[in-house]
């Protein structure tokens, strides 16, 4: 693992950070929507610089340094640097792994799949956001597993409304994926997000009648499921204390999208202005022009 990259003393810390200043200024609430508009463009930005750079043959180190100079570029601080002790600027999870995979001199080869997760923070809130990706020429069970979990999550961000619960989320989600013969994973979840990079309310990916939390305008949280192809259960963490692989070393994809509920429904954050609602995922895109 190489050196952790250094920031810009001119670009704003999150309170973690370790040369973050003793005090932050508050967010007004009256502006934190608009913020997380700004937020979540930007790391869509980002997420599609990083995009670019996958192929065979380049590290996930690579990948990382594109990240992290992509969110520096936009005035934005990688929000997952020094996050309680994360030492890379991107979470890179390939094949096997759920999440929280550390960028390093691994090289990736065709046919494998990698999640990339971004998060920037921009004015003092988050924008959080991921894709998993093609690498080179992936079997159709891969392509498979990558498109459900991309249209899964969908299912979850449709089946928001204001009077909601949060189950309903949960149970789109499951439906979907295990309609395809895929497991969804339970031991990481969505969270609420804005001027602090997790918080309440939790979003189960699977149906969970406890996750009875009313949905109500204003809220703001990721939709983030984790679809494998074979067991859903979590394996051993990595000596490292991040990196979280399948219990049985199979294939496991995610999809990322900021979300705010208003309202008449949800509005997504992790979009461009010009892109449409339900946009193909940079996947969808390798795989129609191939």
């Amino acid at each position: 693992m190489s050196p952790t990259r250094p920031v810009p003393v001119s670009i704003p810390r999150p309170p973690y950070a370790p040369d973050a200043p003793a005090l932050v200024n508050a967010v007004p609430p009256d502006e934190l929507a608009e913020r997380m508009r700004a937020a979540g463009r930007a790391a869509r930005e980002v997420l599609l610089d990083v995009a670019q750079a996958v192929r065979p043959g380049v590290t996930t180190d690579e990948l990382d340094r594109v990240c992290h100079e992509a969110c520096i570029a936009r005035g934005g601080y990688p929000s997952p640097l020094h996050y309680k002790g994360y030492p890379k600027s991107l979470c890179t999870s390939v094949n096997e792994i759920i999440c929280h995979g550390i960028p390093d001199d691994r090289e990736l080869v065709d046919g494998d799949i990698v999640d990339c997760d971004v998060t920037i923070y921009l004015h003092g809130v988050h924008g959080d956001h991921n894709e998993t990706f093609l690498v080179g020429d992936v079997d159709e069970r891969g392509r498979d597993l990558v498109m459900v979990t991309n249209a899964a999550m969908w299912k979850g961000i449709e089946a928001v409304r204001p009077g909601g619960r949060v189950h309903d989320i949960g149970r789109a989600i499951q439906e979907h994926a295990e309609a395809h013969d895929f497991g969804v994973v339970r031991a990481f979840v969505g969270h609420g997000i804005g001027t602090e990079f997790h918080t309440a309310p939790s979003i189960p990916h699977y149906y969970d009648p406890y996750a009875d939390t009313v949905l109500e305008p204003g809220m703001l949280f990721t939709i983030e499921p984790m679809i494998t192809e074979g067991s859903w259960e979590l394996g051993r963490i990595w000596s490292d204390g991040w990196t979280a692989p399948t219990r049985d070393g199979s294939r496991c994809a995610q999809f990322e999208h900021t979300v705010l509920v208003t309202g008449t429904g949800v509005e997504v954050l992790t979009l461009l202005p010009d892109e449409p609602r339900r946009p193909e995922s940079a996947a969808s895109h390798q795989l129609a022009h191939r």
